[in-house]
């Protein structure tokens, strides 16, 4: 069984998983590897790493000024990759990268995931690349251990529910909103719709992210059916509020972790 089937077949006794996104390298290498011991130590059941691009599209001004900020400090594949080997040295925590296609066709389909695999991921999104394109990225990550991670929207149709959850593997990742990620006030009908029309066509666990932010959310995907959450700007807005504070910055991530794993 892999790590991230793992957490899955124990989430009846914590459901839903709560994954937590940051940007690796992200204000700089060392304090990434601070913030995902935080995250790990607030009860992460996934840790969701994006990898740095300069052209983010799925994402909001949060997670871009992130990119920009982890950009800056030098960050590469390579660093992303050295990340991933500390957090190895003290957790086995699931790690699934958050990508972009022309990351991984720059270094080699192949030798990302090869790479990506040896460093300990255990999956890869890559969010700009539709299904119908996806047969060589899956079947490498198949020779490499990965699971490939997919995004369902509540634009996608059930034909395309189907043939995304034919080639994902691990859990699928369901956008709550329609848009570009950022906290948002409520989780919308929309998401919980979506939610269950997805569950229809797949017995893979289902993932609600975009916009989750508050423990009322999580409380709201929870009722919903939901098997995990996935919160990504709400982190990184800690993050970038304390970049001249990182204990502080740490603290409070740990304390916000354990606040929306509460019951």
């Amino acid at each position: 069984m892999g790590r991230i089937e793992g957490v899955f077949s124990a989430s009846f006794l914590k459901k839903p998983a709560f994954i937590g996104f940051t940007v690796a390298g992200d204000p700089d290498k060392a304090t990434c590897i601070r913030i995902a011991r935080a995250l790990i130590a607030g009860g992460t059941d996934i840790l969701e790493l994006g990898v740095p691009f300069s052209d983010p599209v799925a994402d909001g001004p949060t997670i871009q000024k992130a990119d920009e900020r982890a950009l800056a400090a030098g960050t590469t594949p390579d660093t992303v990759f050295e990340i991933v080997r500390e957090i190895r040295k003290e957790s086995n925590v699931p790690i699934v990268f958050l990508t972009y296609y022309n990351l991984i066709h720059r270094r080699g389909i192949e030798k990302f995931y090869q790479e990506a695999h040896e460093a300990g991921a255990d999956g890869i999104l890559v969010a700009d690349i539709p299904v119908e394109e996806s047969e060589e990225v899956c079947a490498v990550a198949a020779r490499c251990g990965i699971d490939p991670i997919f995004l369902i929207t509540q634009t996608t149709s059930d034909e395309r529910i189907r043939k995304i959850a034919a080639k994902a593997r691990g859990y699928l990742y369901l956008v709550a909103v329609l848009g570009v990620t950022g906290v948002r006030d409520t989780v919308s009908d929309g998401a919980i719709d979506l939610l269950h029309r997805v569950r229809r066509h797949t017995k893979l666990p289902l993932a609600l992210g975009f916009g989750i932010s508050t423990h009322a959310h999580t409380q709201t995907c929870t009722r919903a059916g939901a098997d995990g959450v996935i919160v990504g700007s709400a982190i990184v807005e800690i993050v970038g509020r304390n970049l001249s504070d990182p204990d502080t910055m740490v603290q409070d991530l740990q304390n916000y972790v354990q606040n929306m794993k509460r019951k």
